[in-house]
Formats: structure tokens, C-alpha cells, sequence
């Protein structure tokens, strides 16, 4: 099989060294904190270079909000988990009062999901006025 050929290495041969005041080094030091990949050499050739600058932010606000979705989330999965069993045992048996019985209980079930559906709407409709918004 073939071996590709390695392309042409641009060799950085040439070592620049300048001075910068603390405002224009606290704003390079601000950039770099943004982007966690970077390095502060890395950072300035891009900038040399003209390449976009990947700026990486993290809203702290939404913190609450994903952790309420995650709760949720696993609460929604419990009870699904709940109708599951429910529907197993109601095919399992073939009596009609044993039937009713799964049956009302997989419904109380069913019931207890709306209020955790109202809570992922009100959430949603928080994220959408903020995200959406002008």
C-alpha cells in the first residue's frame, strides 16, 4: 500500500520578540483564558496571521436551569421506567380485575408526568426569550 506523501511543513524559522503595555497584555491574557486550547505563541500567530480567534464562553446563569432539565430528565425516566413495569405485569396476566388494577396504576403514572412537562415548557420558554431575543 502506499504511503502518502507528508505535505511541506511551513518551518517557523524566524523568532520575533516585542513588548506589550499590561492593557494590551491583560487583553491577550483575557483571549487566551477564553480559549483553553490555545497557548499564548499559538494565540499570537494566529492573530499574525489573520486566522479567526476561537473564543470559547461559558453563561453561568444557565447553570441552574440545566441542572433543573437534569433533574427532570431522570425523573421522567423514572416514572417511564414505572409505566414499563406496569404494562409488563398488565400483559402478564389475564385476569380483567388484575388488568384494571395495572392499568389504573400505569395511569396515575401517566398523570404524574404533566407537572414535570409543564416545568421543561416553563424552561424552555425561559431559554428561548433569552436566546431569541433581539
Amino acid at each position: 500500500m502506499k504511503s502518502k506523501k507528508d505535505r511541506p511543513r511551513k518551518t517557523l524559522s524566524h523568532q520575533l520578540c516585542t513588548r506589550v503595555d499590561q492593557r494590551k497584555f491583560d487583553e491577550l491574557t483575557a483571549l487566551l483564558e477564553a480559549n483553553p486550547q490555545n497557548d499564548m505563541s499559538t494565540l499570537l500567530r494566529d492573530i499574525l496571521d489573520n486566522r479567526p480567534i476561537n473564543v470559547f464562553t461559558r453563561d453561568r446563569t444557565l447553570d441552574i436551569l440545566m441542572e433543573e432539565l437534569t433533574r427532570l430528565r431522570g425523573e421522567l425516566r423514572a416514572i417511564g421506567v414505572n409505566i414499563n413495569q406496569l404494562t409488563r405485569y398488565f400483559n402478564t396476566y389475564p385476569e380483567p380485575r388484575r388488568k384494571e388494577l395495572y392499568a389504573a396504576m400505569a395511569f396515575k403514572e401517566y398523570q404524574a408526568i404533566q407537572p414535570a412537562i409543564e416545568q421543561i415548557l416553563n424552561i424552555i420558554s425561559k431559554l428561548g426569550t433569552k436566546w431569541l431575543s433581539g
